[in-house]
């Protein structure tokens, strides 16, 4: 099966062999299109998502207007801490979903580390 998917997925894969999230550290999941970044905290072993954001949330809409994308990035990582502090979330487990560690990816795990998630 693996030998006919795409690089991104075969490593998205490979990475899920490896982490999944559990209740006392979930996994810290992200995705990025042409135009948005989206990160949700997932309860793999309840399949629950437990905090989600995106540059397409209520909290971000009107303050990305004037921003590149990496810039929607740190927010969203900064918006998706705070999120997940408020439910008592302070402890994750990064899955960059197959994407390389640089740029959009690599900005909004700094700025949710930098927020107060542990990862």
């Amino acid at each position: 099966m693996a030998s006919d998917l795409a690089g991104r997925e075969r490593r998205k894969l490979r990475i899920r062999r490896k982490i999944s999230g559990k209740a006392e550290r979930p996994r810290l999941s992200i995705f990025r299109s042409g135009r948005h970044v989206y990160a949700q905290v997932v309860n793999d072993a309840d399949g629950k998502t437990l905090a989600a954001a995106s540059t397409l949330s209520r909290d971000l809409k009107g303050s990305l207007e004037n921003d590149n994308k990496t810039d929607a990035a740190k927010k969203v990582g900064a918006l998706i801490a705070k999120i997940c502090l408020e439910r008592k979330i302070d402890k994750v487990v990064f899955d960059r979903n197959g994407y390389l560690y640089h740029g959009r990816v690599k900005a909004l795990a700094d700025a949710a580390r930098a927020a107060g998630l542990e990862f």
